[in-house]
């Protein structure tokens, strides 16, 4: 009998669980190292926010098959965490875009023909450019953005649908984002099958959907889990890899790409250089209180405009089982950096002012009592840009990234992170 392969993971969020999990699945001896006190990386509970915040709001959709696959496999209900419902991207009032259950195709030509108040001119254009990204196979030129590919769209299209989806999936601005990639995610949530479209909004803290369990999952396993330090060095020795002293087999680097970057720099310097040159955008969450406030869905499209940096509003008492989110609502800016340069209070009482706006009669008192909490994940994902060269997840032998930046067909999202990490276990696993 030969010893079981001992691996290293290197990062504790989604995309590190998701290779700890498919290593000690595939009978490796895994060590798991957190520089944050508690696993999650940029999905979890925020340390000592206020009222149990999370670190920024975050959805899933039907087709995150991987995500779904990994919370069944440590113990976490999707049916009893994710309340799943019929995407639907409507304003407050219940205006806009509503997808009946059904095959994708015949649903997506009822939501559009049904979209209301826009003008029947406005859904025919929508439903023939839709006809010709399917006969393309949703493919285009590598170099084109999201505006080259939508820009002849009638203005009402682009602003209340193809902007705030773009902004969503890709957190990158319609002029500057990869329409290549953008595709591919319409293509896999509007037509890879039934469900696949469908929102799946959290009920429960973000790390009790996938990070509690996991990592009382791995330690039920016998995985070693470190949190609270910050790997120094990495080194190679012999056929494997030495982390702070300690050897090891393999490795998997499921930290940051800047981490990342750090650590591989004296491994492949090439790859140091990409994992470094990615630009990122921001994401900014505005919790804002209103007991009196009900709305038809508890995820609301926001009307655009110059004055209004967040897209989507999430009534979290709606969502949530816990009496102390009763009221709550969390305002979502993607790509939010124009609203981040005057500081992170101003985005907040921007995203107040929107809300106060969005909802006439409501969010009113006292500004402190009104807005609880505001959040800035400065370097939420890498700006989805055309023709991006992304890192690859072979830095060297027996050495593997994961994350939602490393090379992929998906932008920066949970799906991304669980793919990229079972993709780095099994590369582990496989001999050189």
């Amino acid at each position: 009998m030969t010893a079981p392969r001992r691996v290293a993971v290197v990062g504790a969020g989604w995309a590190g669980l998701a290779a700890a999990v498919q290593l000690v699945q595939r009978g490796a001896q895994v060590s798991v190292f957190e520089m944050a006190r508690r696993p999650g990386g940029r999905a979890r509970q925020a340390d000592g926010a206020a009222q149990g915040f999370d670190n920024g709001q975050h959805i899933l959709i039907g087709a995150y098959s991987a995500t779904l696959g990994l919370m069944r496999q440590v113990g976490a209900d999707p049916d009893a965490l994710l309340l799943r419902q019929p995407l639907a991207l409507v304003d407050p009032a219940g205006r806009g875009l509503r997808l009946p259950p059904g095959p994708p195709l015949p649903a997506f030509t009822r939501a559009v023909l049904g979209a209301s108040p826009w003008p029947l001119a406005s859904r025919l254009a929508l439903l023939s450019a839709a006809g010709g990204w399917l006969a393309r196979r949703f493919r285009c030129p590598a170099d084109w953005t999201v505006q080259r590919l939508c820009g002849h769209l009638p203005p009402v299209v682009l602003a209340e649908l193809i902007d705030p989806l773009c902004v969503a999936a890709l957190n990158t601005p319609m002029a500057e984002a990869s329409a290549a990639v953008f595709l591919r995610v319409l293509r896999d949530a509007l037509f890879s099958g039934r469900g696949s479209a469908d929102l799946l909004l959290p009920r429960a803290p973000l790390s009790a959907l996938l990070p509690d369990p996991a990592w009382q999952w791995l330690a039920g396993r016998g995985a070693a889990l470190h949190t609270g330090r910050r790997v120094a060095s990495v080194q190679a020795v012999g056929a494997g890899w030495q982390v702070d002293g300690d050897r090891f087999d393999a490795m998997v680097l499921a930290c940051s790409a800047t981490e990342a970057a750090r650590l591989a720099a004296a491994v492949n310097p090439a790859w140091a250089r990409c994992a470094a040159g990615l630009r990122y955008e921001p994401i900014a969450t505005a919790w804002l209180r209103d007991t009196t406030l009900t709305a038809r869905e508890p995820m609301v499209a926001l009307p655009p405009g110059p004055l209004a940096p967040a897209q989507f509003a999430f009534d979290l008492g709606r969502l949530h089982r816990d009496p102390a989110m009763q009221g709550i609502w969390a305002f979502v800016a993607s790509s939010a950096a124009p609203w981040l340069a005057d500081g992170q209070a101003a985005c907040g009482q921007a995203m107040l002012a929107q809300a106060r706006q969005a909802f006439p009669g409501h969010f009113r008192g006292a500004d402190a009592q009104v807005l609880l909490h505001t959040a800035a994940e400065r370097r939420a994902t890498f700006a989805c840009t055309p023709a991006l060269d992304r890192p690859a997840m072979r830095i060297a032998p027996a050495i593997m990234a994961a994350g939602d930046h490393v090379d992929g067909p998906y932008p920066a999202t949970l799906e991304g992170a669980v793919r990229s990490g079972i993709a780095a276990a099994d590369a582990c696993m496989t001999p050189n």
